[in-house]
């Protein structure tokens, strides 16, 4: 705790690409279960992307923390997109996505709406340079009905938007994850907020071989 706290103190005079190399550093593998998961309003966490085993030198935190910028700008150019920094289960920047129509959907259904489809078209053009990623897709649902029936909404959310992004030629791995109604982010007791909480947020990490490509000095 005291070294996470020595190193998240020093980031705030860092520019991103720097925060990239000491997360995927030495400093980082000493905080990386703390800060490598994303936790959640229940007190749990969950890491997103594949963990590779080993620790991840700086220079190659560096250099995707820099491709994962310079992605992140060309998404936020898009219409709708949101775009937010987290970190992967190797410590190393990651990208969340949100767009403006949340991907969001009616009451116990799992039918992607035209806005959605749009943005999801969108996403995929934009992400056609990127293979040497992975994608992390997780659904969530309002708080209307069991937890059972959630859970499996939940995933059939994630699934809906990992097959259309197939369909519009992603080659990506994808992972769904059903998070049920554990993860708010509205208010459950409004019509509004339970809205806002059928969502599906999409992650994007570094699989091995971008990790590779940045180890041997060919990433671009």
């Amino acid at each position: 705790m005291v070294c996470a706290a020595l190193v998240l103190a020093g980031c705030g005079t860092m520019n991103d690409a720097t925060k990239g190399g000491l997360i995927g550093g030495g400093s980082g593998a000493a905080v990386g279960a703390g800060i490598g998961a994303l936790i959640t309003k229940d007190g749990k966490g969950t890491a997103i992307g594949a963990a590779i085993g080993s620790v991840v030198g700086s220079g190659v935190g560096v250099l995707i923390g820099h491709k994962m910028d310079k992605k992140a700008e060309e998404l936020a150019a898009l219409e709708n997109a949101k775009v937010d920094t987290v970190l992967d289960a190797n410590n190393l920047k990651a990208l969340k996505i949100t767009f403006d129509s949340g991907i969001l959907f009616k009451t116990s259904s799992f039918a992607l709406s035209d806005a959605s489809k749009r943005d999801l078209t969108e996403f995929a053009s934009k992400m056609a340079d990127m293979p040497d990623t992975d994608l992390t897709i997780l659904g969530h649902t309002d708080n209307t009905g069991t937890a059972e029936y959630n859970h499996q909404l939940s995933i059939d959310r994630a699934k809906a938007v990992a097959t259309y992004l197939k369909n519009a030629g992603m080659k990506n791995h994808m992972t769904i994850e059903g998070r049920s109604f554990l993860e708010p982010i509205a208010d459950n007791s409004t019509q509004a907020g339970r809205l806002q909480n059928r969502r599906v947020e999409i992650y994007i990490t570094a699989n091995e071989d971008m990790i590779k490509d940045a180890e041997d000095g060919s990433l671009k």
